[in-house]
């Protein structure tokens, strides 16, 4: 499975930094450089949180093809 998120797209959008989005779901900056990076996925709630913060469904943000 491959994933696919427009983290870095929605933020660029919101002119965030990781820092700003991290601070704003709880988490470190790492942790979304990594999803963002595609190195992990998130866990299902910090993907809800992410999709709040730019008003968009999980699913407008994240995907998996094969």
């Amino acid at each position: 499975m491959k994933t696919v998120n427009k983290i870095r797209e929605m933020r660029k959008e919101f002119n965030m930094t990781q820092a700003e989005l991290a601070e704003q779901v709880g988490v470190s900056r790492k942790t979304i450089n990594t999803v963002e990076n595609c190195v992990f996925m998130p866990s299902v709630g910090l993907a809800i949180f992410i999709s709040q913060v730019f008003n968009k469904k999980v699913e407008d943000i994240f995907s998996i093809s094969k």
